[in-house]
Protein backbone atom coordinates (compact mmCIF):
# COMPACT_ATOMS: atom_id res chain seq x y z
CA UNK A 1 0.00 0.00 0.00
CA UNK A 2 1.62 3.30 -1.11
CA UNK A 3 1.84 6.00 1.54
CA UNK A 4 0.29 9.45 1.20
CA UNK A 5 3.77 10.93 0.83
CA UNK A 6 4.68 8.64 -2.06
CA UNK A 7 1.38 9.20 -3.88
CA UNK A 8 1.57 12.98 -3.57
CA UNK A 9 5.13 13.00 -4.90
CA UNK A 10 3.77 11.64 -8.18
CA UNK A 11 1.34 14.58 -8.57
CA UNK A 12 3.09 17.00 -10.96
CA UNK A 13 1.12 20.12 -10.00
CA UNK A 14 1.92 19.90 -6.28
CA UNK A 15 4.80 21.82 -4.72
CA UNK A 16 6.45 20.70 -1.49
CA UNK A 17 4.36 23.31 0.38
CA UNK A 18 1.19 21.99 -1.27
CA UNK A 19 2.02 18.46 -0.16
CA UNK A 20 2.61 19.64 3.39
CA UNK A 21 -0.77 21.43 3.33
CA UNK A 22 -2.52 18.21 2.30
CA UNK A 23 -0.71 16.35 5.08
CA UNK A 24 -2.06 18.93 7.55
CA UNK A 25 -5.57 18.46 6.20
CA UNK A 26 -5.43 14.68 6.44
CA UNK A 27 -3.99 14.97 9.94
CA UNK A 28 -6.99 16.99 11.13
CA UNK A 29 -9.96 16.06 8.96
CA UNK A 30 -11.44 13.54 11.42
CA UNK A 31 -13.39 16.48 12.90
CA UNK A 32 -15.10 17.12 9.56
CA UNK A 33 -15.86 13.42 9.09
CA UNK A 34 -17.40 13.10 12.56
CA UNK A 35 -19.45 16.31 12.31
CA UNK A 36 -20.79 15.47 8.85
CA UNK A 37 -21.45 11.78 9.69
CA UNK A 38 -19.68 11.04 6.39
CA UNK A 39 -16.70 9.31 4.84
CA UNK A 40 -14.05 11.60 3.40
CA UNK A 41 -11.92 10.92 0.33
CA UNK A 42 -9.07 13.10 -0.90
CA UNK A 43 -8.68 13.07 -4.69
CA UNK A 44 -5.65 14.36 -6.61
CA UNK A 45 -5.32 14.46 -10.44
CA UNK A 46 -2.40 13.22 -12.52
CA UNK A 47 -0.99 14.61 -15.78
CA UNK A 48 -3.96 13.33 -17.79
CA UNK A 49 -6.52 14.77 -15.39
CA UNK A 50 -7.49 11.38 -13.98
CA UNK A 51 -8.14 11.46 -10.23
CA UNK A 52 -6.61 9.09 -7.69
CA UNK A 53 -7.85 8.57 -4.14
CA UNK A 54 -4.86 9.47 -1.97
CA UNK A 55 -6.41 9.40 1.52
CA UNK A 56 -9.54 8.16 3.26
CA UNK A 57 -11.27 8.94 6.57
CA UNK A 58 -14.15 7.08 8.24
CA UNK A 59 -16.54 8.77 10.73
CA UNK A 60 -16.67 7.77 14.38
CA UNK A 61 -20.26 9.06 14.60
CA UNK A 62 -21.83 6.92 11.85
CA UNK A 63 -21.38 3.71 9.89
CA UNK A 64 -18.82 3.87 7.10
CA UNK A 65 -19.91 3.48 3.49
CA UNK A 66 -16.51 2.07 2.47
CA UNK A 67 -15.75 -1.30 4.01
CA UNK A 68 -12.62 -1.68 1.87
CA UNK A 69 -9.56 0.52 1.86
CA UNK A 70 -9.70 2.58 -1.35
CA UNK A 71 -6.45 4.52 -0.92
CA UNK A 72 -4.30 4.30 -4.04
CA UNK A 73 -7.20 3.37 -6.33
CA UNK A 74 -8.45 5.38 -9.28
CA UNK A 75 -11.69 7.22 -8.61
CA UNK A 76 -14.86 5.64 -10.03
CA UNK A 77 -16.29 7.11 -13.27
CA UNK A 78 -18.94 9.04 -11.30
CA UNK A 79 -16.30 10.35 -8.91
CA UNK A 80 -14.05 11.28 -11.84
CA UNK A 81 -16.85 13.24 -13.52
CA UNK A 82 -17.85 15.20 -10.40
CA UNK A 83 -14.26 15.82 -9.29
CA UNK A 84 -13.33 17.16 -12.74
CA UNK A 85 -16.29 19.56 -12.65
CA UNK A 86 -15.27 20.84 -9.20
CA UNK A 87 -11.62 21.15 -10.25
CA UNK A 88 -12.57 23.16 -13.34
CA UNK A 89 -15.14 25.45 -11.71
CA UNK A 90 -13.30 25.70 -8.38
CA UNK A 91 -16.68 25.57 -6.68
CA UNK A 92 -18.34 22.90 -4.54
CA UNK A 93 -20.86 20.57 -6.16
CA UNK A 94 -22.99 17.70 -4.93
CA UNK A 95 -25.15 14.91 -6.31
CA UNK A 96 -27.33 12.06 -5.06
CA UNK A 97 -26.16 8.62 -6.17
CA UNK A 98 -28.57 5.82 -5.33
CA UNK A 99 -28.54 5.70 -1.52
CA UNK A 100 -25.68 8.15 -0.92
CA UNK A 101 -25.09 11.88 -1.11
CA UNK A 102 -21.73 12.99 -2.49
CA UNK A 103 -20.50 16.57 -2.07
CA UNK A 104 -17.13 17.60 -3.42
CA UNK A 105 -15.15 20.67 -2.41
CA UNK A 106 -12.03 22.21 -3.92
CA UNK A 107 -9.07 22.11 -1.54
CA UNK A 108 -7.35 25.44 -2.02
CA UNK A 109 -4.09 26.97 -0.86
CA UNK A 110 -3.16 30.53 -1.74
CA UNK A 111 -5.84 30.91 -4.40
CA UNK A 112 -4.93 27.61 -6.08
CA UNK A 113 -6.93 24.39 -6.16
CA UNK A 114 -4.59 21.54 -5.26
CA UNK A 115 -7.02 18.66 -4.59
CA UNK A 116 -10.69 17.74 -4.27
CA UNK A 117 -12.34 16.64 -1.02
CA UNK A 118 -15.26 14.23 -1.43
CA UNK A 119 -17.80 13.99 1.41
CA UNK A 120 -19.89 10.82 1.09
CA UNK A 121 -22.83 10.25 3.43
CA UNK A 122 -25.96 8.11 3.49
CA UNK A 123 -29.20 9.69 2.20
CA UNK A 124 -30.92 7.94 5.12
CA UNK A 125 -28.37 8.28 7.92
CA UNK A 126 -28.33 6.41 11.19
CA UNK A 127 -30.84 7.59 13.72
CA UNK A 128 -29.28 10.76 15.09
CA UNK A 129 -31.19 13.35 17.19
CA UNK A 130 -32.28 16.34 15.10
CA UNK A 131 -30.44 18.75 17.41
CA UNK A 132 -27.22 16.83 16.81
CA UNK A 133 -27.72 16.94 13.06
CA UNK A 134 -28.46 20.65 13.00
CA UNK A 135 -25.49 21.75 15.10
CA UNK A 136 -23.03 19.22 13.72
CA UNK A 137 -24.08 19.76 10.11
CA UNK A 138 -23.75 23.55 10.31
CA UNK A 139 -20.26 23.29 11.80
CA UNK A 140 -19.18 20.69 9.23
CA UNK A 141 -20.35 22.98 6.43
CA UNK A 142 -18.46 25.90 7.95
CA UNK A 143 -15.23 23.86 8.16
CA UNK A 144 -15.66 22.66 4.57
CA UNK A 145 -16.06 26.26 3.40
CA UNK A 146 -12.83 27.05 5.25
CA UNK A 147 -11.13 24.27 3.28
CA UNK A 148 -12.16 26.01 0.06
CA UNK A 149 -10.82 29.38 1.26
CA UNK A 150 -7.44 28.13 2.56
CA UNK A 151 -8.50 28.84 6.17
CA UNK A 152 -8.51 25.19 7.26
CA UNK A 153 -6.46 23.33 8.38
CA UNK A 154 -4.59 25.63 10.76
CA UNK A 155 -0.87 25.70 10.11
CA UNK A 156 1.11 25.42 13.34
CA UNK A 157 -1.78 24.29 15.54
CA UNK A 158 -2.00 20.88 17.27
CA UNK A 159 -3.38 18.32 14.83
CA UNK A 160 -3.85 14.58 14.75
CA UNK A 161 -4.84 12.42 17.69
CA UNK A 162 -2.11 12.37 20.26
CA UNK A 163 -2.36 10.84 23.70
CA UNK A 164 -5.46 12.46 25.27
CA UNK A 165 -6.46 14.72 22.36
CA UNK A 166 -10.26 15.25 22.48
CA UNK A 167 -12.49 14.09 19.64
CA UNK A 168 -16.00 15.08 18.61
CA UNK A 169 -17.46 11.99 20.29
CA UNK A 170 -15.69 12.86 23.57
CA UNK A 171 -17.44 16.20 23.98
CA UNK A 172 -18.52 18.92 21.53
CA UNK A 173 -19.36 22.56 22.30
CA UNK A 174 -20.36 25.31 19.89
CA UNK A 175 -19.38 28.86 20.85
CA UNK A 176 -20.58 32.16 19.42
CA UNK A 177 -18.30 35.12 18.65
CA UNK A 178 -18.42 36.25 22.30
CA UNK A 179 -17.44 32.86 23.70
CA UNK A 180 -20.95 32.01 24.90
CA UNK A 181 -22.06 28.39 24.56
CA UNK A 182 -24.66 27.89 21.84
CA UNK A 183 -24.81 24.12 22.17
CA UNK A 184 -23.11 21.44 24.24
CA UNK A 185 -23.31 17.71 23.56
CA UNK A 186 -24.31 15.36 26.41
CA UNK A 187 -20.71 14.23 26.85
CA UNK A 188 -19.53 17.85 26.99
CA UNK A 189 -22.13 18.65 29.67
CA UNK A 190 -20.96 15.65 31.70
CA UNK A 191 -17.32 16.67 31.37
CA UNK A 192 -17.92 20.18 32.68
CA UNK A 193 -20.35 18.98 35.36
CA UNK A 194 -17.48 16.88 36.74
CA UNK A 195 -15.47 20.05 37.46
CA UNK A 196 -18.41 21.92 39.00
CA UNK A 197 -20.13 23.73 36.10
CA UNK A 198 -23.79 23.22 37.04
CA UNK A 199 -26.82 23.17 34.79
CA UNK A 200 -26.88 23.27 31.01
CA UNK A 201 -23.83 24.72 29.27
CA UNK A 202 -26.03 26.62 26.80
CA UNK A 203 -25.86 30.35 27.44
CA UNK A 204 -22.83 30.21 29.74
CA UNK A 205 -19.50 31.89 29.04
CA UNK A 206 -16.94 29.26 30.04
CA UNK A 207 -14.12 31.80 30.22
CA UNK A 208 -16.05 33.52 33.04
CA UNK A 209 -17.37 30.43 34.84
CA UNK A 210 -14.35 28.12 34.86
CA UNK A 211 -11.74 30.42 36.52
CA UNK A 212 -13.89 30.64 39.68
CA UNK A 213 -13.67 26.84 40.03
CA UNK A 214 -9.88 26.57 39.93
CA UNK A 215 -8.13 26.16 43.28
CA UNK A 216 -5.66 28.87 44.28
CA UNK A 217 -2.75 26.44 44.44
CA UNK A 218 -3.35 25.03 40.96
CA UNK A 219 -1.10 25.79 38.01
CA UNK A 220 -3.17 27.25 35.18
CA UNK A 221 -2.20 26.99 31.53
CA UNK A 222 -1.70 30.51 30.14
CA UNK A 223 -3.62 29.59 26.98
CA UNK A 224 -6.75 28.51 28.90
CA UNK A 225 -8.74 31.77 28.40
CA UNK A 226 -7.92 31.83 24.69
CA UNK A 227 -9.04 28.21 24.30
CA UNK A 228 -12.25 28.67 26.33
CA UNK A 229 -13.17 31.68 24.19
CA UNK A 230 -12.31 29.80 20.99
CA UNK A 231 -10.11 32.64 19.75
CA UNK A 232 -7.16 30.53 18.62
CA UNK A 233 -6.67 26.98 17.33
CA UNK A 234 -4.94 25.58 20.37
CA UNK A 235 -5.05 22.91 23.09
CA UNK A 236 -4.65 22.97 26.85
CA UNK A 237 -5.45 20.94 29.94
CA UNK A 238 -7.63 22.06 32.85
CA UNK A 239 -7.42 20.47 36.30
CA UNK A 240 -10.08 21.13 38.93
CA UNK A 241 -10.50 19.08 42.13
CA UNK A 242 -8.52 16.18 40.66
CA UNK A 243 -10.51 16.09 37.40
CA UNK A 244 -8.44 16.80 34.28
CA UNK A 245 -10.08 17.93 31.04
CA UNK A 246 -8.27 18.12 27.72
CA UNK A 247 -9.61 21.09 25.70
CA UNK A 248 -9.14 21.96 22.06
CA UNK A 249 -10.48 25.06 20.32
CA UNK A 250 -11.16 25.28 16.58
CA UNK A 251 -12.16 28.79 15.44
CA UNK A 252 -14.73 29.10 12.65
CA UNK A 253 -13.79 31.69 10.01
CA UNK A 254 -15.25 33.12 6.85
CA UNK A 255 -12.78 35.15 4.81
CA UNK A 256 -10.95 36.11 8.00
CA UNK A 257 -14.05 37.00 10.02
CA UNK A 258 -14.73 34.94 13.16
CA UNK A 259 -18.10 33.21 13.17
CA UNK A 260 -17.52 31.57 16.54
CA UNK A 261 -15.70 28.38 17.38
CA UNK A 262 -16.04 24.77 18.44
CA UNK A 263 -14.56 23.45 21.65
CA UNK A 264 -13.74 19.76 21.99
CA UNK A 265 -13.31 18.37 25.48
CA UNK A 266 -12.35 15.04 27.01
CA UNK A 267 -12.04 13.78 30.57
CA UNK A 268 -8.50 12.41 30.76
CA UNK A 269 -8.30 12.11 34.56
CA UNK A 270 -7.85 8.35 34.55
CA UNK A 271 -5.42 8.52 31.64
CA UNK A 272 -3.18 11.05 33.39
CA UNK A 273 -3.50 9.13 36.67
CA UNK A 274 -2.21 5.98 35.00
CA UNK A 275 0.59 7.92 33.32
CA UNK A 276 1.61 9.33 36.71
CA UNK A 277 1.57 5.84 38.19
CA UNK A 278 3.85 4.62 35.42
CA UNK A 279 6.22 7.56 35.96
CA UNK A 280 6.29 6.82 39.68
CA UNK A 281 6.91 3.13 39.07
CA UNK A 282 9.69 3.89 36.60
CA UNK A 283 11.36 6.20 39.10
CA UNK A 284 11.00 3.57 41.83
CA UNK A 285 12.51 0.86 39.62
CA UNK A 286 15.44 3.11 38.71
CA UNK A 287 16.02 3.88 42.40
CA UNK A 288 15.88 0.17 43.26
CA UNK A 289 18.41 -0.64 40.54
CA UNK A 290 20.63 2.18 41.82
CA UNK A 291 20.52 0.85 45.38
CA UNK A 292 21.07 -2.73 44.23
CA UNK A 293 24.11 -1.53 42.26
CA UNK A 294 25.50 0.22 45.35
CA UNK A 295 24.92 -2.83 47.54
CA UNK A 296 26.53 -5.14 44.99
CA UNK A 297 29.53 -2.87 44.73
CA UNK A 298 29.87 -3.02 48.51
CA UNK A 299 29.67 -6.83 48.45
CA UNK A 300 32.23 -6.87 45.63
CA UNK A 301 34.61 -4.71 47.67
CA UNK A 302 34.20 -6.97 50.73
CA UNK A 303 34.91 -10.08 48.63
CA UNK A 304 38.01 -8.42 47.20
CA UNK A 305 39.27 -7.59 50.70
CA UNK A 306 38.54 -11.12 51.89
CA UNK A 307 40.37 -12.70 48.96
CA UNK A 308 43.48 -10.64 49.70
CA UNK A 309 43.54 -11.95 53.29
CA UNK A 310 42.92 -15.58 52.33
CA UNK A 311 45.95 -17.81 52.84
CA UNK A 312 44.60 -20.80 50.94
CA UNK A 313 45.12 -20.37 47.19
CA UNK A 314 41.94 -22.28 46.30
CA UNK A 315 39.87 -20.12 48.66
CA UNK A 316 41.47 -16.98 47.30
CA UNK A 317 40.59 -17.98 43.70
CA UNK A 318 36.99 -18.78 44.65
CA UNK A 319 36.58 -15.39 46.34
CA UNK A 320 38.08 -13.59 43.33
CA UNK A 321 35.66 -15.41 40.99
CA UNK A 322 32.72 -14.47 43.20
CA UNK A 323 33.88 -10.86 43.35
CA UNK A 324 34.12 -10.70 39.55
CA UNK A 325 30.60 -12.13 39.10
CA UNK A 326 29.11 -9.70 41.60
CA UNK A 327 30.88 -6.78 39.87
CA UNK A 328 29.40 -7.89 36.55
CA UNK A 329 25.85 -7.90 37.93
CA UNK A 330 26.48 -4.49 39.54
CA UNK A 331 27.49 -3.10 36.15
CA UNK A 332 24.19 -4.28 34.65
CA UNK A 333 22.18 -2.65 37.44
CA UNK A 334 24.09 0.57 36.94
CA UNK A 335 22.92 0.64 33.31
CA UNK A 336 19.35 -0.25 34.29
CA UNK A 337 19.29 2.57 36.84
CA UNK A 338 19.96 5.11 34.09
CA UNK A 339 17.06 4.20 31.80
CA UNK A 340 13.27 3.98 32.04
CA UNK A 341 13.07 1.50 29.19
CA UNK A 342 12.45 -2.19 29.76
CA UNK A 343 15.12 -2.95 27.18
CA UNK A 344 18.83 -2.20 27.24
CA UNK A 345 21.22 -1.53 24.38
CA UNK A 346 23.52 -4.37 25.37
CA UNK A 347 26.51 -2.95 23.49
CA UNK A 348 26.58 -0.16 26.10
CA UNK A 349 26.76 -2.81 28.83
CA UNK A 350 29.21 -5.20 27.23
CA UNK A 351 31.85 -2.69 26.06
CA UNK A 352 32.89 -1.70 29.63
CA UNK A 353 32.33 -5.29 30.78
CA UNK A 354 34.80 -6.58 28.18
CA UNK A 355 37.40 -4.04 29.26
CA UNK A 356 36.87 -4.88 32.94
CA UNK A 357 37.04 -8.63 32.41
CA UNK A 358 40.15 -8.35 30.25
CA UNK A 359 41.96 -6.10 32.72
CA UNK A 360 41.17 -8.37 35.68
CA UNK A 361 41.94 -11.68 33.99
CA UNK A 362 45.00 -10.63 31.97
CA UNK A 363 47.47 -10.22 34.83
CA UNK A 364 51.04 -9.73 33.65
CA UNK A 365 50.29 -10.49 29.98
CA UNK A 366 49.00 -8.42 27.06
CA UNK A 367 45.57 -9.41 25.73
CA UNK A 368 43.91 -7.36 22.97
CA UNK A 369 40.12 -7.64 22.86
CA UNK A 370 37.79 -6.77 19.98
CA UNK A 371 33.99 -6.54 19.74
CA UNK A 372 32.43 -7.07 16.32
CA UNK A 373 28.79 -6.65 15.35
CA UNK A 374 26.01 -5.59 17.66
CA UNK A 375 23.87 -7.26 20.30
CA UNK A 376 20.97 -4.87 19.80
CA UNK A 377 18.30 -4.23 22.43
CA UNK A 378 17.81 -6.92 25.05
CA UNK A 379 15.17 -7.17 27.75
CA UNK A 380 16.20 -6.29 31.28
CA UNK A 381 15.40 -9.82 32.48
CA UNK A 382 17.93 -11.37 30.07
CA UNK A 383 20.60 -8.67 30.30
CA UNK A 384 22.04 -9.90 33.60
CA UNK A 385 22.17 -13.51 32.43
CA UNK A 386 23.93 -12.63 29.16
CA UNK A 387 26.41 -10.38 30.97
CA UNK A 388 27.35 -13.11 33.45
CA UNK A 389 27.69 -15.67 30.62
CA UNK A 390 30.01 -13.49 28.56
CA UNK A 391 32.02 -12.47 31.60
CA UNK A 392 32.64 -16.15 32.41
CA UNK A 393 33.57 -16.99 28.82
CA UNK A 394 35.92 -14.02 28.40
CA UNK A 395 37.65 -14.66 31.73
CA UNK A 396 37.99 -18.37 31.02
CA UNK A 397 39.41 -17.71 27.54
CA UNK A 398 42.05 -15.35 28.88
CA UNK A 399 43.05 -17.45 31.90
CA UNK A 400 43.15 -20.83 30.14
CA UNK A 401 43.51 -20.04 26.44
CA UNK A 402 45.82 -17.04 26.58
CA UNK A 403 48.24 -17.62 29.47
CA UNK A 404 50.99 -15.95 27.43
CA UNK A 405 48.73 -13.22 25.97
CA UNK A 406 47.14 -12.93 22.56
CA UNK A 407 43.94 -11.75 20.99
CA UNK A 408 40.31 -12.23 22.01
CA UNK A 409 37.39 -11.55 19.66
CA UNK A 410 33.69 -11.40 20.53
CA UNK A 411 31.34 -11.41 17.53
CA UNK A 412 27.62 -10.71 17.91
CA UNK A 413 24.98 -11.17 15.21
CA UNK A 414 21.38 -10.13 15.81
CA UNK A 415 18.34 -10.78 13.61
CA UNK A 416 14.94 -10.06 15.16
CA UNK A 417 14.71 -12.27 18.26
CA UNK A 418 17.67 -14.49 17.29
CA UNK A 419 21.12 -13.79 18.77
CA UNK A 420 24.35 -15.54 17.81
CA UNK A 421 27.58 -14.89 19.75
CA UNK A 422 31.09 -16.24 19.20
CA UNK A 423 33.89 -15.84 21.76
CA UNK A 424 37.23 -16.73 20.13
CA UNK A 425 40.83 -16.69 21.27
CA UNK A 426 43.99 -17.45 19.26
CA UNK A 427 45.81 -19.11 22.12
CA UNK A 428 46.11 -22.65 23.41
CA UNK A 429 43.69 -25.06 21.77
CA UNK A 430 41.60 -27.09 24.17
CA UNK A 431 39.56 -30.22 23.71
CA UNK A 432 36.00 -28.94 23.21
CA UNK A 433 34.54 -32.17 24.57
CA UNK A 434 36.48 -31.84 27.81
CA UNK A 435 35.43 -28.20 28.27
CA UNK A 436 31.77 -28.80 27.38
CA UNK A 437 31.54 -31.62 29.90
CA UNK A 438 33.60 -29.76 32.49
CA UNK A 439 32.49 -29.99 36.09
CA UNK A 440 33.74 -26.52 37.04
CA UNK A 441 31.35 -24.01 38.58
CA UNK A 442 31.90 -21.51 35.76
CA UNK A 443 30.94 -24.04 33.07
CA UNK A 444 27.83 -25.08 34.98
CA UNK A 445 26.79 -21.44 35.49
CA UNK A 446 27.21 -20.66 31.81
CA UNK A 447 25.32 -23.71 30.55
CA UNK A 448 22.48 -23.22 33.04
CA UNK A 449 22.01 -19.55 32.13
CA UNK A 450 22.19 -20.16 28.37
CA UNK A 451 19.67 -22.99 28.39
CA UNK A 452 17.42 -21.62 31.12
CA UNK A 453 17.40 -17.83 30.83
CA UNK A 454 18.17 -17.44 27.11
CA UNK A 455 16.40 -20.59 25.87
CA UNK A 456 19.45 -21.30 23.74
CA UNK A 457 22.45 -23.58 23.23
CA UNK A 458 26.21 -23.36 23.71
CA UNK A 459 29.05 -25.30 22.08
CA UNK A 460 32.83 -25.33 22.56
CA UNK A 461 34.71 -25.73 19.25
CA UNK A 462 38.29 -25.66 17.99
CA UNK A 463 39.11 -22.45 16.18
CA UNK A 464 40.54 -22.62 12.70
CA UNK A 465 44.20 -21.62 12.94
CA UNK A 466 44.45 -22.54 16.60
CA UNK A 467 42.66 -21.54 19.73
CA UNK A 468 39.09 -22.05 20.95
CA UNK A 469 35.71 -20.79 19.78
CA UNK A 470 32.61 -20.81 21.96
CA UNK A 471 29.39 -20.48 19.97
CA UNK A 472 26.09 -19.40 21.56
CA UNK A 473 22.66 -19.25 19.95
CA UNK A 474 19.87 -17.67 21.98
CA UNK A 475 16.26 -16.50 21.77
CA UNK A 476 15.92 -12.87 22.86
CA UNK A 477 12.68 -11.34 24.13
CA UNK A 478 11.50 -8.49 21.92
Amino acid sequence: MPSLTNILRRAPHLTSVDREWLHLLVGDWQIISDLSFSDLLLLVPDDSGSFTIVAQCRPATAATLFDDDVVGRDATPDQQYLAAAVWKSERARGEDWDTVRVDMYPVRREERTIAVLAVTGALMPDRVPAQFQSNYGDIAEALLRMVTTSEYPFDGSPTGYRHGTPRVVDGFIRLDTEGSVVYGSPNANSNFHSIGVLGSLAGQVLAEVVPDLIENHSTVDESLPVVLMGKAPWMCELEVHGVILSLRAVPLLEHGTRLGAILLCRDISELRHREQELITKDATIREINHRVKNNLQTVSALLRMQSRRASNEETKQALEDAQRRVATIALVHQTLSQTIDEHVIFDDVFAPLLRMSTDIAATGVVVASTLRGSFGRIGANQTTALAVILNELVTNAIEHGLPEGGHLTVTARREDDFLSVDVEDDGVSVNPRDVGRGSGLGTKVVRTLVEGELRGSINWLQRAGGGTRVHIEAEIDQ
